[in-house]
């Protein structure tokens, strides 16, 4: 005998089912949003870990900004092809393209990207120039420069440093920069006169043997003071005058050997 439903049976039965159906879809509907999330916070991750990603982040963000106001196009161009993330130890590489300088070891450091754009840009550099570095650090502002100019001299008196960025640069591919071992105060004076210089360092004073390196109409950027009130300057040599322009308040290591000897 067929026994007809119970129809208040029925309903009562039929909530359980739809709020059963309910929830299978609302899980599903998390589950899937989980999904989803995962799927592009992982690929912002890899966006953010790649080198190449990350450079055109630092350009476009730290550099170009409007508080930052970074213009040359051949600045630019050399801050997100040369791949900072080679000059800082291992185990500094995710940091390498952040806003801020990072330790390299011997009490040094690689600049803030700003700062390295920020010299480079005052200072001027031509294609045809030939450019005198103090203070070698990593390599990495070596490695800008070489992009824009004819030859790169650049001297690290910290001798482990001198060795390292000498091996970088060359494993690289940056073979128009030359670096040596030796006290920056003295300059490079077989290779003089320079059309540009550019100290990475900072003295107390601008050291004299640099101004005689530096050929008449050359360019000088160079951090002088002493530690927490220090300038950036821009110097133009005109004959016997040296002018000289603040441009910028910064906090760079000190500059040793010789420069140490003559501070007051």
């Amino acid at each position: 005998m067929y026994a007809k439903p119970d129809s208040s049976r029925a309903a009562t039965n039929s909530q359980p089912r739809s709020r059963s159906h309910s929830r299978r879809a609302r899980l599903c509907q998390t589950l899937c949003a989980a999904l989803v999330a995962t799927a592009v916070a992982t690929l912002v991750s890899a966006a953010e870990t790649d080198p190449a990603t990350a450079r055109m982040r630092m350009v476009d963000e730290q550099l170009r900004s409007e508080a930052r106001g970074i213009t040359n196009p051949a600045v630019l161009k050399a801050m997100a092809t040369v791949p900072r993330h080679e000059f800082v130890p291992a185990r500094l590489r995710p940091y390498a393209y952040e806003d801020r300088p990072l330790p390299i070891g011997h009490g040094q450091t690689i600049s803030q990207p700003y700062v390295v754009a920020f010299m480079t840009e005052k200072l001027q550099a031509q294609a045809s120039d030939r450019v005198l570095e103090i203070g070698t650090g990593s390599g990495y502002q070596a490695a800008i420069l070489s992009g824009l100019v004819r030859e790169v001299y650049s001297i690290e008196i910290v001798e482990a440093l001198a060795r390292q960025a000498a091996s970088d640069l060359a494993r690289l591919g940056y073979g128009n920069i030359r670096v040596r071992h030796g006290d920056g105060y003295q300059g490079w004076p077989e290779a003089a006169p320079f059309d540009a210089i550019i100290v990475t360092c900072a003295p107390d004073h601008v050291p004299q043997p640099l101004i005689d390196q530096l050929r008449d109409g050359g360019r000088m950027v160079i951090p002088v003071g002493e530690y927490g009130d220090q300038n950036l300057y821009l110097l133009r040599k005109r004959g016997a005058k040296l002018e000289r322009e603040a441009i910028l308040p910064v906090r760079f290591v000190p500059m040793t050997g010789t420069a140490e000897n003559k501070r007051p």
